[in-house]
């Protein structure tokens, strides 16, 4: 397969992760716009996540039905399509219709850019294959942030979904007659299981996305969510593991390793997403950066990210047991959120980007060696269906993960406040002492407003760093995991990492 196909299969990647983070710096320009709540923002973000994780395990289903060169072209036209009408939407209705089309699209990219360059590269060289493709899926969307504030600040908004027109386009134009033609063949859709499927996955997306703004389980809408969420994944999870044509196989998942990589993926996008979700947040609301000075902080994560990813698939992988690499990484990440969460008021730039460059160096130690763990036992013809499943684990840990450092945030904020409140009083002499330059005292009326604003990003400081702990903490946990895959055997392949 000609080299010109591999970068455009990469490239076709890159546009599926890199909107996952990109909008998020445009969404308070969004809102001003469409004059909307935070409550319907949150929509826009929602609408294309739940759509992509809803589509992602049918990709060896479809795969089946039109053949790999169909689907990866159709879904590429397609996002491309919905990212203009997103780009050009005029209220929020039209944006989330067009952000759930852009979802479904996009679903396939990531499963079906993988199996078509795994299956370009020779065994003695699957390593490397899975570093090049990292350098797309773990880099875009730790600069998307960066990407998104220059094209917000620069151009505008609706930049951040223009910018994949261009990629689509090239994407295209290389992959244009290079890709096999695939028999395809009429398969049995279980629609029950997907109507269960959808729903379940659809609910949880909505706990995790309305949960903070409706203080979770006090509000009705939750608490009906969350029940609708449990009764269909049960019914779905006990109906398919039974059956042998079911929307998703099962039996992918009784292999320990897989299994165990899935679940080392929950906490992962904890600990990655959660960061990248939330230190934006910190630098721009609490240290006052400006947008593109806040993009910019990324730029050491995610180029610490890129070199790892390259020493790891071109070097290390043919020396070290992957086990050994897949720790150091998840070692490695913790420490540098760990490294966060030492942060104050007073951090600068490379007080805040030297965690961020040992956080990104884990970062790419972790994915290739997780590929070649996760899939080592599974065969070819399961490798759609097998690399939609773990894409579904990548992006529910990276909601939950954003969803748990949010309302981290949120609520350890409010119990700061309330410790911190209690030391104040206008009888210690240290309050008049912080009063006096100001030229007040502490009956003075202005000195309330004055200690109100100091607490409170005091407590919001506090609060960051709980929630850096947190993600540092997540990485750590899923080390027990690791125990519980197998050793590759002597020439295994490197299978396929997202």
């Amino acid at each position: 397969m000609r080299w010109t196909v591999i970068l455009a299969v990469v490239l076709t990647a890159v546009l599926e992760v890199l909107d996952s983070t990109i909008v998020n710096v445009a969404l308070p320009h969004i809102k001003a716009a469409f004059g909307i709540t935070s409550d319907q923002t949150v929509w826009i973000l929602t609408s294309y996540i739940v759509a992509s994780v809803a589509v992602m395990p049918l990709t060896g289903l479809f795969v089946r039905r039109f053949g790999r060169r169909r689907l990866i072209t159709g879904a590429i036209l397609a996002f491309a399509g919905f990212s203009m009408l997103c780009g050009l939407a005029q209220n929020v209705q039209m944006m989330v219709a067009f952000r759930l089309g852009q979802g479904l699209a996009g679903a396939f990219l990531i499963p079906l850019s993988q199996s078509i360059l795994f299956d370009a590269f020779p065994k003695e060289k699957r390593g490397q294959a899975m570093a090049l493709f990292g350098l797309g899926v773990v880099v875009a969307p730790v600069l998307g942030p960066t990407l998104g504030a220059l094209l917000t600040e620069y151009f505008s908004w609706r930049a951040v979904f223009y910018v994949n027109l261009p990629v689509a386009a090239f994407a295209l134009m290389m992959m244009a007659g290079e890709l096999p033609k695939e028999d395809v063949r009429r398969v049995h859709i279980d629609w029950l299981g997907l109507a269960l499927m959808v729903t379940a996955i659809g609910a949880v997306q909505m706990v995790l996305d309305l949960g903070e703004t409706r203080d979770w389980f006090a509000s009705r809408l939750i608490q009906v969510a969350a029940l609708v969420a449990l009764f269909a994944g049960t019914v779905f999870v006990a109906r398919g593991w039974r059956m042998r044509d079911g929307i998703i196989d099962f039996a992918l998942l009784r292999d320990r390793s897989f299994a165990a990589a899935n679940a080392t993926m929950l906490g992962f996008g904890l600990a990655m997403f959660g960061t990248i979700a939330v230190l934006p947040l910190f630098v721009q609301g609490l240290l006052g950066y400006p947008v593109v000075d806040a993009g910019l902080l990324f730029m050491p994560r995610g180029l610490a990210a890129g070199a790892s990813m390259v020493l790891t698939g071109a070097v290390l992988m043919g020396r070290f047991d992957p086990r050994a690499l897949l720790v150091l990484g998840l070692c490695a990440l913790g420490l540098g959120n760990l490294g966060l969460a030492r942060l104050n008021l007073d951090a600068g730039f490379w007080d805040i980007a030297v965690p961020g460059v040992i956080s990104g160096a884990g970062m790419g130690l972790f994915f290739v060696p997780m590929s070649t763990l996760a899939f080592q036992n599974v065969g070819r013809d399961k490798q759609d269906e097998a690399s939609g499943i773990y894409g579904v684990a990548r992006s529910i840990g990276s909601s939950v993960g954003i969803a748990v450092v949010g309302w981290q945030v949120a609520t350890r904020t409010q119990f700061h406040w309330s410790v911190l409140v209690q030391d104040i009083t206008p009888f210690r002499p240290e309050v008049s002492a912080w009063l006096a330059p100001l030229g007040l005292t502490p009956t003075d009326p202005a000195a309330a407003a004055q200690l109100s604003g100091l607490i409170a990003r005091q407590a919001q400081m506090l609060a960051f760093q709980d929630a850096f702990a947190l993600t540092g903490w997540a990485a750590f946990a899923m080390l027990p995991f690791v125990a519980l895959m197998q050793k590759p055997k002597a020439g295994a392949r490197a299978g396929m990492a997202h």
